[in-house]
């Protein structure tokens, strides 16, 4: 089996996120790329997979070394901020 991200052997942890973007958005677009930049440099940080459907459905699936990093990601300030901004409220921590 193929996967998009270069993960180590298991065991390793998974963060789910949903979204639904209904037309373009700069500022969501500009917040979600520094997202990525910001969890790219955290401790633990793994590697991310992301698809949108035309219809602006999309799936994010972070992967994490530890529930430790996770939970670091989690309450980071700047991720909450972005969370609350864009009213994201559908992600599972697996």
């Amino acid at each position: 089996m193929n996967f998009l991200s270069q993960t180590p052997t298991p065991p390793y942890y998974a963060v789910i996120f949903t979204s639904i973007k209904r037309e373009y958005d700069i500022d969501y677009e500009k917040t979600a790329e520094h997202m990525m930049l910001l969890a790219e440099n955290q401790p633990g940080f793994l590697g991310v997979e992301s698809v949108r459907e035309n219809n602006g459905n999309g799936i994010t699936v972070s992967y994490w070394d530890s529930l430790e990093a996770i939970q670091n990601w989690k309450i980071h300030t700047e991720h909450q901020s972005a969370k609350a901004f864009g009213g994201m409220k559908r992600t599972r921590y697996v």
